[in-house]
């Protein structure tokens, strides 16, 4: 289990799929270990669509200073986590190992990107849904999608009984 903290909004509570995506479980977890999310926003929001953050210069172009494989049937990896409400996936350029510690979360069914993003986890419960639902409903700049007002991920916490994994040498933010 892993909370998302969001400032004024309230948590997001997520349950990995270690069995379809565990490298990109252990690197989400080795960054919210690190405390790689804390104080990053959700920088992209599309209503019916995601929202999506880790982004640590908040542009939509920034990440950890690594990249990791895709686990996507596309990239030749068996990953069966579909993109329905909920799911949690890996943000991604056009190069299928380009993702590092930009996430995404689905608040409509969005199976068009199964198959071609790393989905890793779905959302817990319903009131973390609710939360979820009040992000996506932030007024936005509708020529970049990001956020009028800054929404804020204050922490990323992780139970203690998740894996204890190490990816790589992550850099100092």
């Amino acid at each position: 289990m892993v909370e998302i903290k969001i400032k004024g909004y309230g948590s997001i509570r997520v349950n990995l799929d270690w069995k379809s995506a565990p490298n990109t479980c252990a690197n989400f977890v080795a960054l919210a270990r690190k405390g790689f999310y804390d104080g990053l926003l959700f920088h992209r929001i599309i209503k019916h669509f995601m929202v999506q953050g880790g982004d640590p210069t908040g542009t939509g172009m920034g990440g950890p200073g690594y990249a990791i494989k895709g686990e996507f049937l596309a990239n030749g990896v068996k990953n069966a986590h579909s993109h329905k409400r909920g799911a949690i996936s890996m943000a991604r350029a056009q190069d299928p190992d380009s993702a590092g510690s930009q996430f995404f979360i689905c608040d409509a069914d969005d199976e068009f990107l199964d198959g071609s993003y790393a989905a890793f986890g779905d959302v817990a419960d319903q009131a973390s849904l609710d939360v979820l639902d009040k992000v996506a409903a932030v007024p936005t700049d509708k020529e970049d999608d990001r956020p009028v007002k800054a929404v804020i991920i204050e922490d990323v916490t992780v139970s203690p009984d998740e894996p204890n994994t190490a990816v790589a040498t992550l850099p100092e933010r």
